[in-house]
C-alpha cells in the first residue's frame, strides 16, 4: 500500500488524468506500480520521469538523496514487470536498470533538465543513484485510456496535447538567453512523439474502422488524413528549431504557427468524430 504522503498525490493524479497541484504542480509525474520483493503485493509510487523518445521513459531512484535505494527500486530488481500510469494511459512495462556509460549519460541529461537531481546525488554520498528505463510491453488491441467512451478518449488525448503545447510555450517564455533549455527539448520530445503515435494509430486503426461503419464520414476522414501529413511536417520543423535555434523568438514563432494549425485540427476532429464515437 502507498504511504500517507503518497496517497493524496496518487488520488489527485488519478482524478485529474495525471495533473497534480501543490509542490508537484507542473512536474512530470507517473504512477509506478511494482510487486513487493518480499510480500508479493502491489505498491504504487508517484515518480518524476524523463521522456527518452521511442518506446521508453526513464525514472530515477533518488529517494530524495537518501543513502539507501527506495523500496520500489528493490521491488523491480526482483520483478521487472511493472504497471505505469501516465495520466491518460495505463500500460504494462518492463523495467531495465541502466548500467555504466548509458546510466551516466542518462543521468547527465536528467541533471541538465533539472539540476536538483545533482543535489540528490551529492546528498546520497557513495550511493550511485540508479536510472531505470521503462519499456512499454507491446499489446494487441486499443490502448488502455482512462475514459468511458472512444469519444471521451479522443478529447482526453487532445487535451493532453494542448497541455504539452502550453508547457513548451512556458519554457520559451522562461528561456530569454542565447540558448534554448534542456527542459524545452524534453517537452518537445514528449509532444512530438505523442502526436506521431496518436496519428499513426488513427490512420492505421480508427479511421479505417470508422470508414467501414460510417461511409458518410469519408470526406471528413480524408481531410483529417491530409492534415496529419501537414502536421507531421510542422512537427519536424519544430524539432529542428528547438534542437538548433539559438534565439527563443525564432522557436516561439514556429511554436505559434504549429499550435494554430494543430488546434484547428484537434477542434475539427472532435467535431467530426466524437458524435460518431460517443462522448
Amino acid at each position: 500500500m502507498p504511504n500517507d504522503f503518497n496517497q493524496p498525490i496518487i488520488d489527485e493524479f488519478r482524478a485529474n488524468n495525471g495533473r497534480v497541484g501543490g509542490m508537484f504542480e507542473g512536474a512530470r509525474l507517473l504512477l509506478l506500480t511494482t510487486t513487493g520483493a518480499r510480500t508479493g503485493t502491489p505498491h504504487t509510487t508517484p515518480l518524476g520521469y524523463l521522456p527518452d523518445g521511442g518506446d521508453r521513459v526513464l525514472v530515477i531512484a533518488s529517494a530524495g538523496g537518501s543513502p539507501r535505494h527506495p523500496a520500489w527500486y528493490h521491488n523491480l530488481r526482483t520483478n521487472p514487470q511493472v504497471t505505469v500510469e501516465s495520466g491518460a494511459f495505463t500500460y504494462e512495462a518492463r523495467a531495465v536498470v541502466l548500467e555504466g556509460e548509458e546510466r551516466d549519460r542518462s543521468f547527465a541529461r536528467a541533471v541538465e533538465t533539472e539540476p536538483g537531481w545533482a543535489a540528490y546525488q551529492e546528498k546520497a554520498g557513495d550511493r550511485v543513484i540508479p536510472m531505470v528505463a521503462l519499456y512499454e510491453n507491446a499489446a494487441p488491441g486499443p490502448l488502455n485510456i482512462r475514459a468511458g467512451s472512444m469519444g471521451e478518449a479522443i478529447k482526453l488525448v487532445h487535451d493532453n496535447f494542448r497541455h504539452e503545447l502550453a508547457l513548451i510555450r512556458e519554457e520559451l517564455r522562461k528561456n530569454t538567453g542565447s540558448t534554448l533549455g534542456a527542459q524545452l527539448r524534453v517537452n518537445c520530445l514528449t509532444f512530438c512523439q505523442g502526436i506521431h503515435n496518436h496519428h499513426t494509430g488513427e490512420d492505421q486503426g480508427l479511421f479505417p474502422f470508422l470508414a467501414g461503419r460510417h461511409p458518410e464520414a469519408a470526406p471528413a476522414l480524408a481531410r483529417l488524413g491530409k492534415e496529419h501529413e501537414r502536421i507531421a511536417a510542422l512537427v519536424e520543423e519544430l524539432k529542428q528549431v528547438v534542437w538548433t535555434a539559438t534565439e527563443p523568438a525564432t522557436a516561439q514563432a514556429e511554436v505559434e504557427r504549429l499550435a494554430a494549425e494543430l488546434e484547428a485540427h484537434l477542434t475539427y476532429e472532435e467535431e467530426q468524430l466524437i458524435p460518431l464515437l460517443g462522448g
